[in-house]
C-alpha cells in the first residue's frame, strides 16, 4: 500500500485533515485502533471556537452543524450567587463559539469521508511508524490476522494521548512540560433541557461545577470531585443535589433533573511535548498536548494542529515548499502554549484547591473580583474562550 499522509488515528482530528487533505487532491489513509462504532461512543467536548468552525466549513462538513448546533455569544461566571456575563460577541467584535457535540463532529466526518471514497481501516492492530528520519517512512500494522506495509511520505499522529505515535519518538528527542492538578471533574449527561441558554462557570466554596449543553434537549453537567472519588458511589440522586448546592439559588429552581445517559470522572491535567514533530513524523492534538477542560480548548486545540499541517501539505505538495517542515512544532506551540496558560489560568481560579481560607483562596477571590469588574478583565477572558487567531506558516 502507498499513500502521500498517512494518519494514525480516525477521531476527529484525524478525520478532519483526511477530509481537508483529500479536498486538496493530497492522498491519504487513515488507520484507527478501535472500530468505528467505538470511535462515535466516546463522549467528549461540545463548545467549538469560531475558528475550528470555520476549519469545519472549509472542510465541507458544515451542513448539519449549521442546522443542528447552537451560536453562543456569550458565557457566565457564578461567584456564589453572584451572576456575570461575559459578553463573547460584544468584547470580541462578533466572534462567537458553536455548541455542537464532539461526536456529533466525529459522524459528519465520517459520512464525508465514505462519501469521497476515502480509506479508513478501522481495528487496525499493532499500528507502528517506520524510518521516520528517513525520506521513505512506513507504518506497519495487523488487519484481519495479515501484516501490511503502508509506505507514505509523512506520518500524522492523530491518536492520542496513549497512542504510539509519541511513543515512536527516542527517548532524548522530545521533552515534556506537565502539571497533575489535585482533583477531577464528574461529569454527567442526560436528555433533559439546559438549566441555562448559555454555559455556566460556577465557583463556589464547595468546588466547581459547569453546566453546559450538546443540544436544545441534551445536558452535560460537571462537578468538581477529589481523585479518590469513585463514579459508583455518585448516584443521579446524589450529583443532582450537590450540583444545585454549587449554582445559584435561582437557577437550581429551574434545572430539569433525569437520569444520566453517561456518567464519568476525568482528571485534570496539563500536558505539552516539544517538539511536536520528528523527521517526518507530526504529532497533532492529544498526542502532543492536553490541557484542563475548563477553558474549552482541547478539541479546538487540536483544530488548530490540523489547521497547521493541513496548510504545510498543502504548500508541500503544491507548491514544493519542503523548507517549511521544520516549522510546524514552533508554529503549534505558539499558540498552544497560549491555550494552555488560558486553561490553567480558568483552572486556578474558580477550583477549590484547599479546605481552609488561606492566601492562596484570598488571591483566587481578589482575582475574580479584578475580572468580573473590568472591560479589560472579561475582554481576556472572552478574547480566550472565542480562540485566539491561527498563527501563520510565514
Amino acid at each position: 500500500m502507498k499513500t502521500q499522509v498517512a494518519i494514525i488515528g480516525a477521531g476527529p482530528s484525524g478525520l478532519l485533515l483526511g477530509q481537508l487533505l483529500s479536498r486538496q487532491g493530497i492522498d491519504n489513509v487513515i488507520l484507527e485502533r478501535k472500530s468505528g462504532e467505538y470511535v462515535l461512543s466516546r463522549i467528549r467536548a461540545g463548545v467549538l471556537e469560531q475558528g475550528m468552525v470555520d476549519l469545519l466549513r472549509e472542510a465541507g462538513v458544515d451542513r448539519r452543524m449549521d442546522e443542528e448546533g447552537e451560536v453562543h455569544d456569550g458565557v457566565e461566571l457564578a461567584l456564589d450567587n453572584r451572576r456575570v456575563r461575559v459578553d463573547l460577541a460584544g468584547l470580541t467584535g462578533g466572534k462567537t463559539v458553536m455548541v455542537y457535540g464532539q461526536t456529533e463532529v466525529t459522524r459528519d466526518l465520517m459520512e464525508a469521508r465514505e462519501a469521497a471514497g476515502g480509506t479508513t481501516l478501522y481495528e487496525a492492530d499493532n499500528v507502528q511508524p517506520h524510518d521516520l528520519e528517513t525520506d521513505h517512512p512506513y507504518v506497519t500494522f495487523e488487519k484481519d490476522g495479515e501484516t501490511h506495509r503502508l509506505e507514505c511520505d509523512y506520518v500524522a499522529g492523530c491518536d492520542g494521548f496513549h497512542g504510539v505515535s509519541r511513543q515512536s519518538i527516542p527517548e532524548g528527542r522530545i521533552k515534556e512540560f506537565e502539571k497533575v492538578y489535585p482533583f477531577g471533574w464528574l461529569g454527567l449527561l442526560a436528555d433533559t433541557p439546559p438549566v441555562a441558554e448559555e454555559l455556566i462557570y460556577a465557583r463556589h466554596e464547595r468546588g466547581f461545577a459547569l453546566c453546559s449543553m450538546r443540544s436544545s434537549t441534551r445536558s452535560r453537567y460537571y462537578l468538581q470531585v477529589g481523585l479518590d472519588e469513585k463514579v459508583e458511589d455518585w448516584s443521579d440522586e446524589r450529583f443532582w443535589e450537590e450540583l444545585k448546592r454549587r449554582i445559584p439559588d435561582e437557577v437550581a429552581e429551574t434545572l430539569v433533573t433525569g437520569p444520566s445517559i453517561e456518567k464519568s470522572i476525568a482528571p485534570l491535567r496539563s500536558f505539552v511535548v516539544e517538539p511536536m514533530q520528528y523527521g517526518r513524523l507530526f504529532l497533532v492534538g492529544d498526542a502532543a498536548h492536553i490541557v484542563p477542560p475548563t477553558g474549552a480548548k482541547g478539541l479546538n486545540l487540536a483544530a488548530s494542529d490540523v489547521n497547521t499541517l493541513y496548510r504545510l501539505m498543502v504548500k508541500v505538495y503544491q507548491e514544493g515548499r519542503t523548507d517549511l517542515i521544520p516549522s510546524y512544532s514552533a508554529t503549534c506551540l505558539k499558540r498552544i502554549w497560549k491555550a494552555e496558560r488560558f486553561s490553567w489560568w480558568m483552572t486556578s481560579m474558580l477550583h477549590k484547591f484547599s479546605e481552609e481560607e488561606d492566601f492562596a483562596t484570598r488571591m483566587q477571590q481578589a482575582e475574580l473580583d479584578y475580572v468580573t469588574s473590568s472591560e479589560a478583565g472579561l475582554t481576556t477572558i472572552a478574547e480566550n474562550y472565542v480562540g485566539l487567531p491561527y498563527e501563520s506558516l510565514e
